[in-house]
């Protein structure tokens, strides 16, 4: 059987002008990990448009594609090529899982969920000549799932191809969160075993590992277990966590011993009352302070995560916010226009009053103004966060940032990271169009090697922040 597996990009990461690095960060993990799945006689095809043209002169048999919001009407556009050709043609991801009434029309098959028991349910269905036209997801396990079709993955043409999941979810359930839908019905948060884990982790080639788990601490056991079996491994890499993970108990100590180099946080505001409103119980009452110092004192460099637009937000609070992440020495910022995902409390909320503007899923991109707005106009937030981005990454921010650090190694690791990552490009851009953006991992895990911690533990090959 031929199977055609695809993610659609939106209309800017495939432009022949330029092309924004950061679609060209990750491999579409997901479709690799369902590819598994599939039968060792199935011919798989695996495209991702983010990185490469897709070719739609082909006839796959069955035909499975990745829907997230802003490629949705791509999606479905990719869906109707494919359906009048004969294909069988299956939607998964966060956006069918969120409004699955609005996939259905353009699928032959539907995925509610995660996929780890639904496409092998759904395979056995086909072959049988039986497919149902929905598959909700019921089992929340993947202690035993099978290793990733890594083989199918162009890693040239990814500038971070050893990514890897471990968990699934977030123990924690902000009003905001695009994943609270996909997860309904079951367990939030759950984790591969350890040594399955560890083995993924081995196959992997090189140094440099990026965790794409929405929270790698969420689950104290799991990951120190898994910390201290990677101790060994010489392996360098980032994840993401939350503040109460970072200052409760040594865990954070436990990950830079095992090589974790950067993490990414969700500071999102420095407001409690937009806190509250945002369901963000695991920021409140935490000292954002202490916690900056803690992953400093560790070596350990943060992309930290702001959202604008909350409602207890006012003028003043883009360069407040600015401020603050430049005086602590954050190495990266990820701002954020506050979007209403569908399946979200936040939508829900938003829809009740009226203050959804439209639906054109495309613009929902977290950079644009898709609701009506309270203390700031549609216009001042545009413009506040716009500002944001290029005030925080300023030659003389990036260098009074730097200066943040006690020790000259991190200074310059700072300085030539967030330098290097936001204004250069233009040399991103040609690596994406020459097909050369992984030759550039090398020197990224090179350049900054061997910085040491205030306690004088071994750091080596710092990896930038991604934003």
């Amino acid at each position: 059987m031929k199977i055609k597996m695809m993610l659609p990009a939106l209309t800017e990461a495939k432009s022949p002008f330029w092309r924004p690095v950061k679609y060209s960060l990750f491999p579409p993990l997901g479709l690799a990990t369902l590819a598994a799945y599939c039968s060792t006689e199935d011919e798989i095809s695996l495209q991702d448009e983010h990185v490469e043209e897709l070719n739609t002169a082909d006839e796959p048999d069955l035909v499975i594609i990745q829907v997230y919001i802003t490629n949705a009407f791509r999606a479905y556009a990719l869906a109707g090529i494919y359906r009048k050709k004969g294909a069988y043609v299956c939607l998964g991801g966060l956006h069918v899982s969120s409004l699955p009434g609005e996939a259905i029309v353009h699928a032959d098959s539907v995925f509610i969920g995660p996929g780890e028991d639904i496409f092998p349910a759904f395979l056995k269905d086909y072959k049988n000549g039986c497919p149902a036209k929905i598959y909700t997801n019921n089992k929340r396990n993947i202690e035993d799932i099978p290793p990733i079709r890594r083989d199918l993955i162009k890693r040239h043409l990814y500038l971070v191809p050893n990514s890897i999941v471990v968990s699934r979810g977030s123990p924690h359930h902000c009003n905001f969160c695009y994943k609270d839908a996909f997860f309904e019905g079951g367990k939030s948060f759950y984790t591969q075993k350890v040594d399955a884990a560890l083995s993924e982790i081995d196959r992997l080639p090189g140094k440099h590992l990026y965790f794409l788990d929405d929270h790698l601490l969420g689950n104290q056991r799991f990951a120190s277990a898994l910390f201290e079996g990677m101790k060994g491994m010489n392996r360098v890499f980032q994840g993401a966590s939350t503040l109460d993970a970072i200052l409760r108990g040594n865990l954070i100590e436990e990950a830079a011993k095992a090589g974790l180099r950067s993490v990414f946080v969700g500071f999102e505001t420095l407001s409690p009352s937009n806190l509250l409103q945002s369901n963000k119980k695991q920021n409140l009452g935490r000292n954002y302070e202490e916690a900056v110092k803690r992953l400093h004192d560790l070596g350990i460099m943060i992309n930290g995560s702001f959202v604008f637009g909350l409602d207890c937000d006012d003028k003043d609070v883009f360069k407040r916010t600015v401020d603050w992440a430049v005086n602590c020495g954050l190495t990266t910022a990820t701002f954020h226009i506050l979007t209403p995902y569908p399946g979200t409390r936040l939508f829900q909320s938003m829809e009740q009053e009226e203050r959804i503007l439209h639906h054109n899923w495309a613009l929902y991109d977290t950079r644009q103004v898709v609701y009506k707005t309270r203390g700031l106009t549609a216009t001042q937030l545009k413009k506040g966060y716009d500002w944001a981005y290029s005030s925080f990454y300023r030659w003389g921010n990036i260098a009074k940032a730097s200066s943040r650090h006690d020790q000259i190694r991190h200074m310059i690791k700072h300085f030539a990271y967030a330098g290097g990552w936001k204004k250069f490009e233009p040399l991103w851009n040609f690596m994406i169009k020459t097909k050369g953006l992984n030759k550039m991992l090398p020197l990224l895990e090179t350049i900054l090697s061997n910085a040491k911690t205030k306690k004088n533990d071994s750091i080596a090959t710092p990896f930038p922040a991604i934003a």
